[in-house]
């Protein structure tokens, strides 16, 4: 008896073919055409990219979108993230000297712009060592990896994450997002680590669903996106409380009141506390080792 035969007589043998080999079954098929085959209608439905991206397939193309990092994520064996966010226009500290002799023949607004992107440099190696203190420690429980980076995939602040974590010998995560102008992932992401998305909204929740502890840096709409729907989320008691690690205070106090917000009664007093200031990544993994008992 062959393989095929016993796998035919054997209980536990599923008896539908696998979604896969009726694809292979049906170019097997398309070897001779006719004008019934060529018509688009005759397409499987989740091989036809034309009908998956009508606008009555979104809820669809919603769960894939929800599901695939899920299953990626699920397979790579991890467990739990340390997300950072943080802006994308930050330099690395070896390309702050360029940027400020390229700013010296500019307009002063223009100038004072650069020289303020380049003094905020300092985070861009904190992020990395940040990253690298979480990867070194290598945490793992219930045979899942614990604490991996994760990052939007992009550059700056989000490219430190992951050159950290890289540079450390370790994987971390890159969630990129389709926009109309390029945003390519940074080369420090592993790639099979990095995923890509069309919606905003899945992306975002995938930033938190295996979020064990968020790090977020000077940034601009986005970081301020991320973070306020992070606050909000644990405010509400939708989400429980997780660390986070808001670096650089004189740029948040300066942009943000938050002890106004206060004042006005819009917040409680006690919202403040939900994130805690950083300035150096020790100080950071400091207080997230002491959070989770975890004796670093």
């Amino acid at each position: 008896m062959t393989e095929e035969e016993k796998r035919e007589h054997c209980i536990a043998e599923r008896k539908f073919y696998a979604a896969e080999q009726e694809a292979k079954f049906e170019q097997k098929g398309l070897e001779v055409q006719t004008p019934q085959t060529e018509h688009p209608s005759y397409k499987l439905a989740f091989q036809d990219t034309d009908f998956l991206l009508r606008e009555e397939l979104r809820p669809v193309r919603f769960q894939l979108e929800l599901l695939k990092p899920e299953m990626v994520l699920d397979e790579a064996g991890v467990g739990s993230t340390l997300v950072m966010y943080g802006s994308a226009r930050i330099p690395p500290p070896e390309a702050a000297e360029t940027a400020l002799e390229g700013a010296k023949d500019l307009p002063d607004d223009e100038r004072k712009v650069v020289e303020s992107l380049v003094a905020k440099s300092k985070y861009y190696d904190e992020a990395c060592k940040l990253a690298t203190l979480a990867t070194e420690k290598s945490i793992i429980e219930n045979g899942k990896r614990q604490f991996v980076v994760c990052s939007g995939g992009g550059p700056s602040i989000m490219e430190a994450a992951n050159r950290g974590a890289s540079e450390a010998g370790g994987e971390s995560i890159g969630l990129n997002i389709i926009l109309p102008h390029e945003q390519a992932p940074n080369q420090y992401v592993t790639p099979y680590l990095s995923l890509n998305f069309h919606y905003f909204a899945l992306r975002k929740m995938h930033f938190l669903l295996r979020a064990r502890a968020v790090a977020v840096f000077p940034g601009g709409f986005g970081t301020f996106d991320e973070l306020f729907e992070l606050l909000t989320l644990i405010q509400t008691g939708k989400m429980k409380p997780i660390p986070i690690l808001l670096f650089g205070k004189e740029f948040w106090t300066r942009v943000v009141n938050f002890e106004a917000i206060a004042e006005e009664g819009t917040i409680s007093k006690k919202d403040l506390d939900l994130f805690r200031w950083c300035e150096t990544a020790e100080e950071a993994w400091a207080y997230l080792c002491e959070f989770y008992e975890l004796g670093c």
